[in-house]
């Protein structure tokens, strides 16, 4: 199943990791990255629209759209497996996770996907929020082939 990653700006802190765990997720699942420029300026209501934009831009149809949003719901692990498990044998062509800005998301784009998932009631550095996901996408990969991977709850 495709499983695509489109995030406001580069990686920066953490990228031999985050690379390593998009090699690991990137076993499981047809896995596509996509960093869209953060647009500049220090005000939301300029910043947003635009980086809505460059998301959208990249947004294929048919695909399933997750906003990753401090206001989303949380997901176990199990869950997300289990999720990502059905949107694979499912009419989907995909599943989009949607990482914003310093801004977040656009109150329109949230809207417009199917789910808001808050990976911690903690506020995360853009950095750490995409290495969360991507572990999340290995963890998932692992709980649905029965790997070693995952101690806890299947």
């Amino acid at each position: 199943m495709r499983v695509s990653v489109i995030a406001v700006g580069k990686a920066r802190s953490l990228g031999p990791v985050l690379a390593e765990y998009e090699s690991r997720a990137g076993r499981y699942w047809r896995l596509e990255v996509v960093e869209v420029p953060q647009a500049r300026g220090r005000l939301a209501a300029a910043v947003l629209p635009k980086e809505a934009e460059a998301i959208r831009s990249r947004l294929r149809p048919g695909f399933v759209r997750v906003a990753l949003a401090r206001g989303g719901r949380g997901w176990s692990s199990v869950e997300m497996a289990r999720r990502l498990e059905r949107y694979s044998r499912g009419p989907e062509g995909g599943v989009h996770f949607l990482i914003g800005g310093a801004f977040g998301l656009a109150d329109d784009l949230r809207r417009e996907c199917h789910w808001a998932l808050s990976l911690s009631s903690f506020t995360l550095p853009h950095d750490f929020a995409r290495l969360v996901l991507m572990e999340q996408l290995y963890r998932a990969g692992t709980i649905l082939r029965s790997e070693p991977y995952h101690k806890g709850p299947k």
